[in-house]
């Protein structure tokens, strides 16, 4: 039940995109609004060829053929002249192709023949000996003004392609009642098919759709031996949209319907074409960033989903607004002015979201230079934890408090990162302090047994091992050990760096050596005596209770 109540929508969304280009066809155009001061109003809309060529299907096709004949060129009067004007609606209304939405509403026309820029083409006609262009030309009327007018060139052809005409009209197909009945001025068998005609085409591609479906599944079970294939859908919804335009352009070349309806119908097909075609690139869009995804994970290119995401929103916008352009060019509506007030409307969006911008290139650029990933040890400042999600915008990085800090990318891009976890080994670097009183003898012993307790370690890069006695302290005398520990990361070597401090107490107390204490002075203070007052006493070692 859901499944068809979104597809009525889906028919009912796209008839309503329909019903302006119904009404644009099926109502007698005045005058254009833009039309100059100077130049005097024609009543019958013959200041635009898009004017004379509608006003005189929609005269004609309510069988005013004398209010029809003023739109002619001719010097027939009254009777002829009404004759003839049937006649070149009959042709017209038959054989004329549904190129209506191209003609111009401009008082100049359209200029498409610098030579002829007083004609415009209507369209052409296929007849039994050759094709028949048929024109409108502007014509000075005196104090009517210029009136663009069927010309006389054409007219003289008429007579000749009406007796050509010998397509079967649906109008004598149909019951009377459905082409006499009308409401809102389109024929009631129009309104039928629009309501019910678009929504039975669009079930029937449904019912197509299935039964491949269960042909294809019902192989597939077959060839690979396997009963649990589910049958999905094997034309989507954009699919069965172009199947639905496509069903009815051969309907409308089959049948003999008048020119406004099949000029509804091409435009209709039109319409629902760049809408399928718009909704077929974007779901090619969504399945190309999801198999991208599946890539990026396996080899553990987190940072760059989100690259993906704002890409696709990128591409889509562009798409619909390719689509929208598409669809004004179609109808001859000017695009220009729109055009100007984005342009003018991204540089104001652009100045006030500076920051956001700085922060989305900042995430581009981190992305592209993989300068950390998602699971990296980060120290930012002084901030320092894991790295949870790179995104546009922000790197969020939870700490080892475990909160979460969203640094804005704009400030990492211009910080220094260290990055803790792209390390290759680990620095194991104790200094030990040993007391004074240790001979020279236990010295040399401690040095050699840490040498060589290091060198037989397995978890140590062996030309990086280093102990020397370093220097004499203040209270203890000092050895350095220096060394690279290969480990997998922190954990590991936490473990690895254990054993080798207990190895290293372990040798020197075999070897009778103690660790210094630090000293600390105490001070005592007197108030009888100043002189002995701040006077060190004695010294102590770290650790000592004094009392």
């Amino acid at each position: 039940m859901k499944y068809l109540l979104a597809n009525s929508c889906l028919l009912f969304l796209v008839l309503l995109l329909c019903f302006p280009v119904w009404a644009q066809l099926g109502v007698r155009v005045l005058a254009p609004a833009t039309a100059q001061p100077e130049v005097p109003k024609d009543p019958l809309g013959r200041s635009a060829p898009r004017g004379t060529v509608l006003g005189f299907l929609t005269a004609a096709r309510d069988g005013e053929d004398e209010l029809a004949s003023q739109y002619l060129n001719t010097r027939l009067r009254g009777h002829d002249a009404a004759v003839l004007a049937h006649q070149l609606f009959t042709v017209l209304d038959r054989r004329l192709p549904p190129t209506l939405n191209q003609l111009s509403d401009k008082p100049e026309g359209s200029l498409s023949n610098p030579l002829k820029p007083d004609q415009e083409l209507v369209g052409t006609i296929n007849g039994e000996n050759r094709d028949v262009d048929i024109f409108v030309e502007r014509v000075d009327r005196g104090k009517s003004g210029f009136l663009w007018l069927f010309s006389s060139k054409t007219l003289d052809a008429i007579p000749d392609l009406y007796d050509q005409v010998n397509v079967v009209s649906v109008d004598n197909v149909l019951p009377q009642f459905l082409v006499t009945t009308r409401l809102g001025g389109i024929a009631l068998f129009e309104w039928l098919a629009v309501f019910v005609g678009i929504p039975l085409l669009y079930f029937l591609t449904i019912l197509l759709s299935r039964l491949i479906s269960s042909l294809v599944s019902l192989l597939s079970r077959r060839l690979y031996r396997k009963r649990d294939l589910a049958n999905s859908d094997f034309f989507p919804v954009p699919v069965r949209l172009l199947l639905l335009a496509f069903f009815i352009h051969w309907i409308t070349s089959k049948v003999g319907l008048p020119l406004l309806a099949r000029q509804f119908w091409s435009s209709t097909a039109t319409v629902i074409t760049i809408a399928a075609s718009v909704w077929l690139l974007i779901l090619f869009a969504r399945w190309a960033e999801e198999h991208a995804r599946r890539r990026l994970r396996s080899r553990n290119h987190t940072g760059a989903i989100s690259m993906l995401l704002l890409a696709r929103w990128v591409f889509d916008l562009l798409v619909v607004f390719a689509g929208l352009l598409v669809t004004l060019h179609y109808f001859r509506v000017n695009a220009t002015a729109a055009l100007a007030g984005l342009g003018v409307g991204g540089i104001a969006v652009a100045l006030a979201a500076q920051k956001t911008l700085e922060n989305v290139i900042g995430g581009v650029s981190l992305i592209f230079d993989q300068a950390v990933r998602v699971g990296d040890v980060l120290k930012v400042g002084d901030t320092q934890g894991t790295v949870a999600e790179i995104g546009l915008r922000s790197t969020r990085i939870r700490t080892l408090d475990r909160t979460v800090v969203s640094v804005p990318n704009g400030q990492i891009a211009n910080m220094s990162l260290e990055d803790l976890s792209t390390r290759d080994k680990f620095w194991f670097h104790p200094i030990l302090a040993l007391r004074y009183g240790t001979t020279t003898p236990q010295m040399c012993t401690v040095l050699e047994g840490i040498r060589s307790l290091l060198e037989e370690s397995r978890h140590l890069q062996p030309d990086s091992v280093r102990v020397r006695f370093l220097r004499f302290g203040p209270a203890s005398l000092d050895i350095e050990v220096f060394a690279y520990v290969l480990a997998r990361d922190w954990n590991q070597f936490l473990e690895i760096q254990e054993g080798l401090l207990l190895s290293i107490l372990q040798c020197i107390e075999s070897s009778e050596v103690q660790f210094a204490f630090p000293l600390q002075t105490i001070l005592a203070a007197s108030s009888t005596s100043n002189d002995v007052a701040g006077r060190p006493l004695f010294n102590v070692p770290t650790g000592k209770q004094t009392h």
